[in-house]
């Protein structure tokens, strides 16, 4: 247990031994102040929930340093993504802000001000993501006995509506697009990643099992193409149309097994802003599809699988989702018109089992004039 004692100036000083063995004080001008504070601290010992104070004095600015360089596991670009916003919102509202006087109440207000100043909500939750998880460590590390940026309501982030292609209006952006028109049709018919396609080697394609091996993919990191492994680390197969082998084959013959598929004109990666500039977004224009990006072929290639009948299952595994929970919270909508086919065989199903049972599994009931003539025939 604790104690208190007045001090001769008149304040209050509350002292404890901690879970460590270590005494610590603290002064109070009221005395009822020094009891409060120090009941919490007996509570708090009690549950498993003391927490040393100089651990907790650190500030957020010096933590989220920790926090990144404890991040092995990320990769560049989410790095550097999660580098900016510490350095762009965290770090000039929190940096000098010890981690015990982070408040609910405050990160709520913050997260206000980030809203009015114009900012995408959807922006805004990523800002809180990282403020989050980085005191989300802290608890973790033992310096917080809870996360206060965790429960704090979020603005709520719209979608944007998806473009989905038909077969022949793919048909008409390759034509638009020349010498890249196999590119198009491979991220509108496989779901590849920008990353991945423009990380795809010769070694990767597999005519004749019609396959593309997503191996690797390429990010761009201040400038620079750096290759890791694919989106949640999903390294996969992805099947290839019939019609698309010739052309993939044209593409890579007389090439090497390291070199792209798709490299860039004066060779090494092709990036994505490049390809815009010169190809993609004029092509698009002249297609009458100018509000696509190179990104949003996966959203066809999703929508054009679901059209020939595949599963969620299936498109998961086609787009490298980590989840098929994933896949239906994005095409969700797609797969209405699924639901109603599913309804309609079973509706055929049921139709054509009693069918079977009235044929095979029921006695007949012969009326009387039938025996008879049953009768005379015999």
């Amino acid at each position: 247990m604790g104690s208190i004692a007045k001090r001769p100036d008149g304040s209050w000083r509350a002292r404890y031994r901690g879970p460590d063995r270590h005494e610590r004080s603290k002064h109070f001008t009221r005395k009822i102040d020094a009891e409060r504070w120090l009941a919490g601290i007996e509570v708090a010992k009690t549950r498993g929930e003391w927490i040393d104070p100089s651990l907790s004095r650190a500030t957020v600015g010096a933590w989220c340093k920790t926090w990144l360089a404890a991040q092995g596991q990320l990769k560049p670009t989410t790095r550097a993504r999660y580098e900016g916003i510490v350095a762009k919102h965290v770090e000039p509202a929190w940096g000098r802000v010890a981690l015990a006087e982070v408040a609910p109440a405050d990160v709520a207000a913050w997260l206000g001000r980030l809203s009015e100043s114009g900012l995408a909500a959807a922006t805004v939750r990523y800002i809180h993501r990282v403020l989050s998880l980085a005191l989300a460590y802290a608890v973790l590390d033992g310096r917080l006995s809870r996360n206060p940026a965790e429960g704090v309501k979020l603005p709520r982030a719209k979608s944007r509506p998806k473009r989905f292609l038909s077969h022949g209006e793919v048909e008409h952006l390759a034509a638009e697009c020349g010498s890249y028109s196999t590119l198009i049709y491979v991220l509108a018919y496989t779901g590849l990643r920008w990353g991945e396609v423009a990380a795809l080697q010769v070694a990767d394609v597999d005519l004749m099992r019609r396959r593309l091996h997503v191996n690797r993919a390429m990010a761009e990191v201040h400038g620079r193409a750096v290759v890791g492994t694919p989106k949640d680390h999903e390294i996969r197969s992805v099947p290839v149309p019939p019609f698309l082998v010739d052309e993939i084959a044209a593409q890579v013959a007389g090439r090497v097994a390291d070199a792209l598929v798709f490299p860039a004109p004066q060779g090494g990666f092709l990036r994505n802003g490049n390809f815009r500039r010169n190809v993609f977004d004029a092509g698009a224009e002249r297609a009458g599809v100018g509000d696509l990006t190179p990104h949003g072929l996966r959203h066809t290639a999703a929508s054009l699988a679901i059209q020939a009948g595949a599963s969620v299952l299936s498109v998961c595994r086609m787009l490298g989702h980590s989840s098929p929970v994933v896949t239906l919270k994005v095409y969700a909508q797609l797969f209405e018109d699924d639901l109603d086919a599913l309804a309609d065989r079973l509706h055929e199903a049921k139709i054509k089992s009693g069918a079977d049972q009235v044929r095979t599994g029921r006695s007949v009931i012969m009326l009387a004039g039938d025996r008879a003539e049953v009768g005379h025939a015999v």
